[in-house]
């Protein structure tokens, strides 16, 4: 990711090894304030993927306040993560691929930064994909001709689909491909302005329902109290894992930051006080929606399709288009083009790197993964089975192991004197801590829904798949600890 206040070509100092270093990945120029990083987690909230998973908390069968105590817990939790994981790339202005050099090894980083990359450009795909839907809205109010689109398919996605998810790639190419300031200033405003119309679609509903028709509780589950504190800490599990992803690579924004009381003032406001609110509004919506529709929406793009206001429908599918490439601004392309920029540093940029996932983005077809009823919750529980070990090595490794020292140029060099090299590149303790711990995550987070297992076992499986992310943590964190105070 090129500085936004840089120029777009910066030289790679001779100190760097070329093979492991090009313009994108070498120490920033640290000019962003904490309304920056604000405003990063605005955009990362902000989306379709975020409205809807906000809505399935408030069904786990709580009471309000206890929601509320829920969404509190669970982003401070995800704060605390944050800062911790800032701090490395904060101090030595390199982006998370790099700084993962630290533990895995100059060339076995590649390892962690392609479990990232992968997931960010699954998560690339569907989120292209929800922005399509919300354009299709839009060209469908314009041109209702293209309604005949819906009757054909192909690969599972309808023509009108084809052209939405085509046209939103190709717009979101084209601003990707513009200069890193204008993407920092798509950030700024992106967020804020969805929060603006998401008041409005909020204060219209409230309108047409009536404040009686509005509450905090989207569930008729009579919970025990076992049943209530264990749907307390999955509520908090799932927080945690829904934003396991941007988080893990949130070295990548906070290398641009000058100090870190800054990114740690952006965290709080983009965090604790922006999610929570954020979840509010989306919860509040969704529960007029029966008065008003008939029946409870949670998805805020088919909540979109019953408004018969035009004006206020168009308004609504442009926010929520420009929402989703917010997101996958912040969540997604920038963690996919430094992990696949690291790869070869030499032959490919940021830019190509972001071009190489975004065409792997619509070969996948995302649609297909996103269509299933339980898609949200099970994809969280994977991601987490994935990149939790990855936590639990880098915390240990810089703030355990090596006391929060960082040698930057050896981040470079490939020389056997330098302090993050191993025999071939590659450090044993963080592939032996990552396997193990990524195969009990794992196996948490997908036995459970093979149907020919015992139901026992399944229904425990399927209760330590909410916590897939902290059993990864701690187990390679300990793993890891082990491993190299032994070295």
């Amino acid at each position: 990711m090129t500085d936004p206040g840089a120029p777009e070509v910066k030289a790679v100092p001779k100190r760097f090894n070329r093979k492991l270093a090009n313009a994108d990945l070498i120490p920033a120029k640290q000019k962003w304030g904490w309304y920056n990083i604000f405003a990063f987690w605005m955009s990362d909230v902000h989306s379709v993927g975020g409205y809807v998973f906000a809505g399935t908390l408030f069904a786990l069968g709580l009471t309000s306040w206890q929601i509320l105590l829920v969404l509190i817990a669970g982003i401070w939790i995800v704060m605390i993560l944050a800062n911790l994981i800032a701090k490395p790339s904060q101090v030595s202005g390199v982006p998370y691929p790099v700084i993962s050099r630290m533990p895995f090894g100059v060339y076995g980083a590649n390892i962690p930064a392609m479990i990232r990359g992968i997931i960010a450009i699954v998560w690339y795909g569907i989120q292209t994909y929800l922005a399509s839907a919300a354009l299709a809205i839009i060209l469908l109010k314009f041109f209702p001709s293209l309604a005949a689109w819906q009757n054909v398919s192909f690969l599972n996605l309808s023509y009108l689909g084809w052209l939405s998810f085509m046209l939103m790639w190709g717009m979101q190419t084209a601003l990707f491909l513009m200069k890193m300031d204008a993407i920092k200033i798509f950030i700024d405003w992106a967020g804020p302005a969805v929060y603006v119309v998401m008041f409005l679609l909020m204060a219209w509903i409230v309108y047409h329902a009536g404040w009686d028709n509005i509450h905090f509780n989207l569930s008729t589950k009579q919970l025990t109290f076992g049943q209530t504190v264990l749907q307390f800490l999955i509520g908090m599990s799932l927080i945690v894992g829904y934003f396991a992803g941007p988080t893990l690579n949130f070295g990548d924004f906070s290398r641009y930051c000058k100090t870190m009381k800054d990114v740690k003032k952006g965290n709080f406001w983009g965090l604790p006080v922006n999610f929570t609110a954020f979840s509010l509004i989306a919860i509040i919506t969704i529960t007029g929606t029966p008065a008003v529709f008939g029946r409870m929406i949670e998805d805020p793009l088919e909540t979109v399709g019953y408004v018969d206001n035009l004006a206020v429908a168009l308004l609504l599918a442009f926010t929520f288009v420009t929402a989703t490439v917010g997101i996958n601004i912040v969540a997604n392309f920038v963690s996919a083009a430094n992990d696949v920029s690291n790869l070869w540093p030499s032959k490919i940029s940021w830019r190509r790197g972001g071009m190489i996932a975004a065409v792997i983005s619509i070969v996948i077809t995302p649609w297909n993964l996103y269509n299933s009823p339980e898609i949200i919750h099970y994809t969280i529980d994977m991601l987490a089975a994935c990149i939790g070990p990855l936590y639990g090595i880098f915390l240990v490794d810089y703030y355990l192991v090596k006391k929060q020292v960082i040698n930057v140029p050896d981040l470079f060099s490939d020389s056997p004197k330098g302090s993050y090299w191993y025999k071939n590149g590659v450090n044993p303790a963080a592939v032996k801590s990552l396997l193990p711990a990524s195969l009990v995550s794992i196996v948490c987070a997908v036995v459970p829904g093979l149907s020919v297992l015992s139901t026992t076992w399944v229904a425990h499986l399927k209760v330590l798949g909410s916590f897939s992310f902290f059993i990864g943590l701690l187990i390679a964190g300990a793993l890891y600890y082990k491993y190299s105070v032994r070295r």
